[in-house]
């Protein structure tokens, strides 16, 4: 089968689990480099899929490759290639679809729960995590408006939109793809922004969220592996 593309568009932002998720699969994957100058495909018809990682940017900078990569989610939406977005990557689909991004009332950063809808676009997706709350994991100030067509799947009284679901496309406001070494990576890398907001009862500091590592991640990676499990069905084999 073709690969899926994964789009990474900060060197620490990698694939995380998505990535181990589709070897263990049997599906092929293939990086693209945003990062580091690597160019947006033209088209997506070399891919089963489309996944788009986070980033510390917002799609409201004015970046080269912002506009090109919301025609690429665009052209895959259109022909029904399944596209996922990882925080960063939910805001594109969300631009890219007729969404706006701005500015969330708080900062998200570390551990938190979400609720799962429970009806019938929603159940397909969550399995028996429909209408229960989720363990998930966040880095944002920012968040998105559900696209038209579109409906929420994960809601918390922080951030209304926490993911949506369109077709086949998944687009998430929080991280399900995270490893210990890339929440350890990321508490080195930002952590002068955790502790300037640690005030919120929304921030946690980075000692904490490594702390809480052994008890939250095996929660969370239910969660990935429900969703991840649901999206590749969309894959054309």
């Amino acid at each position: 089968m073709k690969p899926v593309a994964i789009f990474r568009h900060s060197p620490t932002e990698g694939p995380g689990y998505f990535a181990i998720f589709l070897e263990q699969q049997g599906i092929p994957w293939k990086l693209i480099a945003i990062d580091e100058g690597e160019a947006v495909p033209v088209a997506v018809d070399d891919f089963s899929g489309l996944c788009f990682m986070g980033g510390p940017m917002s799609v409201n900078d004015p970046l080269p490759w912002i506009e090109p990569v919301c025609r690429l989610i665009r052209e895959a939406v259109t022909q029904n290639i399944p596209v996922i977005g990882h925080c960063l990557g939910g805001q594109l689909m969300s631009k890219a679809l007729g969404g706006q991004v701005s500015k969330n009332p708080v900062k998200e950063i570390g551990w938190s729960e979400a609720g799962g809808e429970d009806n019938a676009i929603a159940r397909p997706w969550l399995g028996p995590l429909a209408g229960k709350n989720s363990t998930v994991f966040q880095w944002h100030g920012e968040t998105f408006s559900i696209p038209n067509g579109a409906s929420r799947l994960f809601t918390n009284m922080h951030c209304a939109n926490q993911m949506f679901v369109l077709g086949p496309h998944l687009g998430m406001q929080c991280h399900v793809e995270m490893t210990p070494e890339m929440i350890a990576t990321w508490c080195t890398q930002w952590a002068d922004e955790a502790l300037s907001a640690a005030d919120q009862t929304t921030v946690q500091t980075p000692e904490t969220m490594q702390a809480e590592i052994g008890e939250k991640l095996p929660v969370m990676r239910q969660l990935s592996e429900q969703l991840y499990s649901v999206w590749i069905k969309g894959l054309a084999r």
